[in-house]
């Protein structure tokens, strides 16, 4: 019976050594989540951006019009046609 309250005497005191280690880890990390704060704060606009504002603006799509897409077709065809017609005289020469 003696040794049950030695190993639970341990185990408390190990207990608490961890918890003292998770005390003084989280204070450590209060104290650099303030100087991290206090040198973002101080750089003012010459520091790094936020993730917000640092991606690539978006951009429209600019939309074209049934009429301009038949002019274009139009157009490109015509081009085509007549590229064609070249090729088939300098085919025959």
């Amino acid at each position: 019976m003696h040794s049950i309250g030695i190993d639970l005497l341990l185990r408390c005191v190990a207990l608490m050594d961890t918890q003292s280690i998770l005390t003084e880890l989280r204070a450590e990390r209060d104290r650099l989540n303030n100087a991290i704060a206090a040198l973002e704060g101080s750089t003012g606009k010459r520091g790094r951006r936020s993730s917000a504002s640092n991606s690539f603006p978006t951009r429209r799509r600019r939309r074209m019009s049934a009429a301009a897409r038949a002019r274009i077709s139009k157009a490109m065809k015509a081009r085509w046609a007549s590229g064609k017609m070249k090729g088939n005289r300098k085919k025959a020469a």
